[in-house]
């Protein structure tokens, strides 16, 4: 069985994550959190802190990165990669939005390399795994040693 394209079903759900992603940046994590895996393997690794694995520390996790956005909304998704199964998928995009951040009181630019990985369970598409970090450019190897 060679690449296929993603499945209908897929697509539609990611639109519903992308329609979520825009409640986030306002602050809302409930729409996002409702699309994902309930199950222990289920990851967040996000710009604000190290991965959490099982539902309740990615619930934690996405309630707590969701505080550090007021005001925002989605600018759009640069699709740089795609592929599926039947019943396992995932999309790597660059995200743009626009967002108050942390206390400022100034919309901002932001971009984001996203990786997300969706799993068919009991016939509904999760996500398992999504990974975010702020780099969408070219950096130095200096810019990898830890602080």
């Amino acid at each position: 069985m060679g690449v296929e394209m993603l499945s209908s079903d897929l697509t539609k759900f990611i639109e519903q994550d992308h329609i979520a992603l825009g409640a986030f940046v306002k602050g809302d994590p409930e729409p996002l959190k409702s699309l994902y895996s309930r199950r222990d393997d289920v990851i967040i690794a996000n710009p604000f802190g190290p991965p959490a694995k099982g539902w309740t520390k990615a619930a934690e996790t996405m309630n707590r990165a969701a505080t550090n956005y007021r005001d925002g909304e989605i600018i759009g998704f640069e699709r740089i990669s795609e592929y599926a199964t039947a019943d396992l998928g995932y999309i790597i995009e660059i995200e743009r939005f626009q967002s108050k951040v942390g206390g400022a009181d100034t919309v901002v630019p932001i971009a984001l390399r996203t990786t997300t990985i969706f799993r068919r369970e009991d016939g509904a598409w999760r996500i398992v795994l999504r990974h975010t970090d702020p780099i969408t450019s070219a950096r130095s190897a200096a810019s990898i040693v830890g602080q």
